[in-house]
């Protein structure tokens, strides 16, 4: 061996050297830094498209950053203080001294707009009190601030000034589920004007839940057909199917407005064959949000379900049927169980594509059909309340979490139950 060895080039009796198990080893690694490499890509541009801005949109349901920007030593000696009296002399001198430095600046604008989200009024006692700093000559910074406005000497004030002087708060996710503080910092209801996020979420869960069901309903035959018929007969009707990609989702929306308004062609339809006297309300209430939300998320559903379909043997069938099990009875135990993946991952596709939808309860529906969705872009476009449209995004990916981890634990389970079997 060893005179084999000095007969190779010097390269060659080097490696020929080296153990076959680090030899092999090293071939491991080097195939899995160029598979890394390949997929690096891949992993940068998911970091900055998808996972760096739902990161950003959950901290903004959290960050408080006005108060502490506008007045720093403050925010510090508040967050120190036990609420139980009125704060010290320290406290009311510190606040005079940076609310006249920042009087009249963006700064302070900022935090008197943000003090006033949770408590109306609250923007026009700091700017009062703002025009009355500094304090007068012989005049402490707390017979200051009392002269300015008695709010002042009252301890639920600055209560509520110690509850946003930290960089975070949990006011907006507690506003989302129609919770607030009360003055003395706890978890309570809101009030019966203020209470309409937890309707809103239960409406949109609803009609996310409702649209699911009519698309299984609706698409389960469909993808069933389509996955036991020649290839020639399945391409054509796949072509039906994604027929509704090829326009955009308003193009779609608008057709079904002006299919389902009371001069549509819906109802004129119907009144030729007498089957109404007087046009029906389609739209502007739940029913043309429902037609054109079902139409519109549809092939979502049957798409995941054909797939699975697809790779099902009719084999299965035939021979429960050839050994005495009802024809139905063999599709529900036999078939059925098969299909649950696609089934699962149609409706949950579809569940959470509904949640987020904006345009179509937004043309077709009333007031009481907005989802959750509706009240973001009313926060971000309008209010520019980038902390509640955050909080309420929150919920809405929160619920989307679950809903894949249900669906994650119940295909393990039934994974594991067929290596059972």
């Amino acid at each position: 061996m060893s005179q084999l060895t000095a007969t190779l080039p010097q390269g060659m009796a080097a490696e020929a050297a080296v153990p076959l198990k680090t030899q092999l080893r090293r071939a491991e690694r080097m195939k899995k830094l160029k598979y890394g490499a390949l997929i690096a890509p891949l992993v940068v541009f998911l970091l900055f498209t998808f996972v760096w801005p739902i990161t950003a949109l959950l901290k903004r349901s959290v960050d408080n950053p006005e108060i502490v920007a506008a007045f720093p030593a403050t925010s510090g000696l508040l967050r120190a203080w036990d609420g139980r009296s009125l704060p010290s002399d320290a406290v009311f001198a510190s606040f005079a001294d940076e609310m006249g430095k920042t009087r009249g600046t963006p700064v302070f604008a900022s935090a008197a707009k943000r003090l006033n989200m949770e408590l109306p009024g609250f923007r026009t006692l700091m700017m009062k009190t703002a025009r009355a700093m500094p304090p007068a000559d012989g005049q402490t910074a707390r017979e200051a601030f009392v002269a300015a406005d008695e709010r002042w000497g009252d301890i639920a004030t600055w209560q509520y000034l110690g509850r946003n002087a930290s960089p975070t708060t949990a006011r907006y996710l507690l506003a989302s589920v129609d919770r607030k503080y009360d003055d003395f910092g706890k978890v309570v209801r809101a009030d019966d004007d203020e209470a309409i996020y937890v309707d809103v979420l239960k409406r949109t869960f609803g009609m996310s839940a409702v649209v699911t069901i009519f698309c299984l309903l609706l698409g389960f035959p469909l993808a069933y057909l389509m996955a036991t018929q020649p290839a020639r007969i399945a391409n054509v009707l796949m072509i039906f199917v994604l027929l509704p990609f090829w326009t955009s989702i308003l193009v779609r929306v608008a057709a079904w407005l002006v299919l389902l308004q009371s001069e549509g062609l819906v109802n004129q339809a119907l009144r030729a064959v007498g089957l109404i006297e007087k046009p029906l309300q389609l739209v502007f209430n739940s029913t043309g949000v429902y037609i054109a939300m079902v139409h519109i998320l549809l092939p979502f559903m049957i798409l995941p379900m054909y797939s699975v379909m697809k790779g099902i043997s009719p084999a299965y069938v035939r021979a429960a049927v050839s050994l005495g099990c009802p024809p139905f009875q063999s599709f529900w135990k036999v078939y059925f169980p098969q299909a649950l993946p696609g089934v699962g991952a149609g409706g949950l596709l579809v569940f959470i594509l509904c949640m987020g939808y904006y345009i179509t309860p937004a043309l077709l529906g009333s007031p009481k059909e907005q989802m959750a969705s509706y009240f973001v872009a009313f926060y971000t476009n309008q209010t520019i309340n980038w902390g509640m449209a955050a909080a309420l995004s929150a919920i809405l990916f929160a619920a989307t979490l679950v809903l894949y981890m249900v669906y994650s634990r119940l295909v393990g389970r039934q994974e594991l139950a067929a290596k059972a079997r």
